[in-house]
């Protein structure tokens, strides 16, 4: 269990150097809809969905829950980092209750080789690690994904596994002094 439930949410907005992690507001949608129908960004997030599936699916004021920050920049939404337990019956794992926080980012294809997911990752664990302190924090991506590989090295996480899932070669890491199980 990561312990979300028992935070109080939202947190206050995080400011770093050059970004704000906020809650979602109604602003945001457009972003959000972008975010899902873009083939760039969905390129190894098992690809774009349908733009009017998304107008009519997408609520008003989407991405409002606990764990989820929109990364913002200049009073923008440029994407979105999460903290969300991870499904206990997916592969990866570093606890045998499983259930480890899984940080999860997106960002628009526009706000790219800037720094800014490294920038707002780093400010949600931080986050994270003062919330509950001691909880492991599990990062998986697509090897294919040369960026997030980086990324998670850049951020401290470890592989702990590598695995098939989605048809594609998965890269499991763990960020914690929790040594993994299994």
């Amino acid at each position: 269990m990561t312990g979300l439930e028992h935070v109080a949410w939202p947190p206050a907005p995080i400011k770093t150097e050059r970004l704000v992690l906020r809650e979602s507001e109604a602003r945001d949608r457009a972003a959000f809809i972008e975010l899902f129908a873009s083939p760039e960004v969905r390129t190894f997030l098992g690809g774009p969905r349908p733009r009017d599936e998304l107008e009519r699916a997408v609520p008003e004021v989407p991405g409002r829950r606990p764990g989820v920050f929109v990364i913002d920049l200049d009073g923008a939404m440029i994407g979105t980092v999460s903290l969300d337990r991870r499904d206990v019956e997916r592969p990866g794992h570093v606890r045998p209750d499983a259930g480890e926080a899984e940080l999860g980012y997106t960002l628009l294809s526009g706000a790219w080789g800037r720094g800014y997911a490294a920038e707002a990752c780093a400010a949600a664990l931080g986050w994270f690690a003062d919330a509950l302190p001691g909880e492991p924090v599990v990062l998986c991506t697509q090897t294919a994904n040369d960026h997030s590989m980086r990324l998670a090295a850049k951020l401290g996480f470890a592989e702990v596994e590598r695995f098939e899932e989605y048809g594609a070669e998965q890269w499991f890491g763990v960020r914690s002094s929790v040594a993994p199980s299994g």
